[in-house]
């Protein structure tokens, strides 16, 4: 096992992790912006480490500033929490090389997990079902037209390199392909340093299904069930539920079992999410995820399983601490992404919380590093917490939101709370009846 764990990242993740290693008895280190003094995660901390003014791209992502602080305090491992370099292969090469274990799979399948196109070739080749789309890049417009006119109008050009709905455009026509295949060329070559795209079948009214799956590296790999994520606004996920309310149990235990053998195929180690589109009973792999999401404590109020300590116990090379078949899913689980943004506009709102009160209770959690005088910087993601609930069934666990959601209290800053406590009450979630473009049409009708 690890003696000292440098936490790569801030905010809620960092906390969340730094919680992991000292219920495992690791000394922990974290990084930290200047903008991130006060932070809570520093003040927990065993040991912390300044390493760089507010923008990111000199303090969170400065690689060369990150592997010092390593050498400073002798960590002997990084976690890297999720965003930022959480899926930097260059980041995982470098620490490898001065023989630093990063907490999360090889350099080599974070590159071929993080080009959308190879991706997609790996997963058809391991078996999971992808969407029917071009087998590579798309270049040229003729040739557009002749992949869009074999799988079928409307389609969606997405860039390869790409994320968070950046280089995403959809052509309902042949009249509107010319146009997006350029829009989406830019924008990608624009945001990500390179603009090859590639086209898929636009599926109408698809839910949203990720795999949660741990491989040892070693050949073997369990799955911990799915999420169900299709509450999202501008490709960006707003709630999730484990399990998802549109699968049966024989669903999910087939796409479940076909996601464990390909980690274990491809001698994955590691926390991983292989990522659907679902539509009509079947499954359509997009992506994956080589890291710990957002949305993991959902899968762990449904499994009792902590992952982060079981990412650890991986990478120190303890293996996998369970088999598929000691995962049992008992009740329902649902978390909100409270940010600090207003919830009509979803403007980020920086500033000074002035009064914070969790909730409480039997199946309730909250994953979150602000507090009560706390100032939110501008530099950096919204997200200021998580509220995660559990119950024995999702009418149990959708009662328990709406009390939690009465309960929180986040003076000073506007939030997204306001649309939580909309959401619960609405009939289509109350029903589970919902797809990856509901939040956007029940947004606009409010406007």
């Amino acid at each position: 096992m690890f003696q000292k764990i440098l936490i790569a990242n801030r905010g809620e993740i960092a906390l969340r992790v730094l919680r992991a290693c000292k219920e495992l008895g690791i000394q922990t280190v974290v990084v930290h912006s200047t903008a991130d003094a006060d932070a809570m995660h520093v003040r927990l901390a065993d040991e912390s480490v300044c390493i760089g003014p507010p923008p990111s791209r000199d303090s969170y992502l400065n690689i060369h500033q990150i592997v010092a602080a390593c050498e400073i305090t002798g960590a002997d491992a990084v976690h890297p929490g999720y965003g930022f370099l959480s899926e930097n292969a260059k980041f995982a090469d470098i620490l490898a090389a001065h023989n630093i274990t990063f907490i999360g799979p090889t350099g080599d399948h974070i590159r071929i997990m993080g080009d959308k196109i190879e991706a997609k070739r790996t997963a058809k080749r391991l078996g999971i079902p992808v969407v029917p789309g071009s087998d590579g890049a798309v270049t040229e417009e003729k040739e557009a037209k002749r992949i869009a006119a074999e799988i079928g109008y409307p389609v969606i050009i997405k860039a390869s390199a790409g994320g968070g709905g950046r280089g995403m455009k959809v052509a309902r026509s042949e009249a509107d392909l010319e146009v997006a295949l350029q829009t989406a060329r830019s924008e990608a070559g624009a945001a990500f340093g390179d603009d090859a795209v590639y086209i898929e079948k636009f599926l109408q009214k698809p839910r949203h299904i990720e795999v949660q799956v741990f491989g040892d590296g070693f050949g073997r790999g369990v799955h911990f069930g799915e999420r169900d994520c299709s509450l999202q606004r501008r490709h960006q996920k707003v709630w999730e539920e484990a399990n998802s309310p549109a699968l049966n149990a024989e669903e999910r235990s087939r796409i479940g079992g076909i996601c464990a053998k390909a980690i274990a195929d491809l001698g994955y180690s590691g926390a991983g999410t292989i990522e659907f589109l679902y539509e009509n009973g079947e499954f359509y792999f997009i992506e994956m995820n080589t890291r710990l999401q957002v949305e993991h404590p959902v899968t762990e109020a449904i499994t009792g399983i902590d992952l982060v300590h079981e990412q650890i116990r991986v990478a120190s090379g303890g293996g996998l601490s369970v088999k598929q078949e000691d995962i049992k899913f008992n009740g329902h689980a649902i978390e909100c992404r409270i940010n600090a943004e207003d919830p009509r506009t979803f403007t980020p709102s920086p500033g000074t919380i002035t009064h914070f009160h969790t909730p409480g209770g039997l199946g309730i959690r909250v994953d979150s590093g602000v507090y009560s005088g706390y100032k939110i910087p501008p530099y950096y993601d919204s997200l200021i917490g998580k509220l995660i609930v559990h119950g024995r069934n999702r009418v149990e666990c959708m009662m328990r939101l709406r009390r939690a959601l009465d309960e929180f209290v986040v003076d000073g800053i506007k939030t997204t709370l306001p649309l939580f406590r909309d959401l619960v009450g609405n009939a289509d979630i109350a029903n589970g009846d919902y797809d990856i473009h509901w939040l956007e049409k029940y947004l606009a009708k409010e406007e």
